[in-house]
């Protein structure tokens, strides 16, 4: 697994987010009978820094928890649908895409809350990955999906259904 893990603020690593993301990822693979040949990149920011990206990418100039890029369009052909298998590169390696998380919003969210920093985290990846996946959230059929099976995957790491 190639896992490329940038810490442009020094508060996720106290925040332990690479060890989070080395939990999390396999996990997610596993769920979805993938393999761990993945390439993936996740980027721990600050609100200011999560905002420029969120304002450059999807008009909205403002932080958000969590951001994903993903390598595919691996988005399901219909609501409610299960999303497109990822294709590999021709030497096996599955792209996957970037995740960003912005640290005073993950915090302020945990904090308001009462969740524990980490679970938080896991929880983000998690939904990250599954963005990168194919996963979202607009209609409530694809969100019902997206959310029972990241709440699947949360369980096997010991974190609590954060839709509950």
């Amino acid at each position: 697994m190639e896992l490329d893990v940038v810490l442009e603020d020094a508060r996720w690593d106290a925040a332990g987010l690479e060890t989070v993301v080395a939990l999390a990822a396999p996990a997610v693979l596993a769920f979805h009978g993938l393999p761990e040949q993945v390439e993936l990149s996740v980027l721990g920011a600050d609100d200011a820094r999560v905002a420029a990206l969120n304002g450059d990418f999807r008009g909205k100039p403002q932080p958000t928890n969590v951001l994903s890029w993903p390598s595919q369009d691996l988005a399901p052909e219909r609501p409610g649908g299960d999303p497109l298998t990822p294709e590999p590169d021709p030497d096996g390696t599955l792209p996957l895409g970037d995740i960003a998380l912005a640290y005073e919003t993950c915090a302020r969210e945990a904090n308001e809350g009462g969740l524990n920093l980490r679970d938080h985290l896991t929880h983000l990846v998690v939904h990250g990955m599954m963005h990168l996946l194919g996963y979202d959230h607009i209609n409530d059929a694809d969100a019902e999906l997206m959310e029972a099976r990241e709440a699947e995957i949360l369980a096997k790491l010991g974190v609590k259904n954060p839709y509950e």
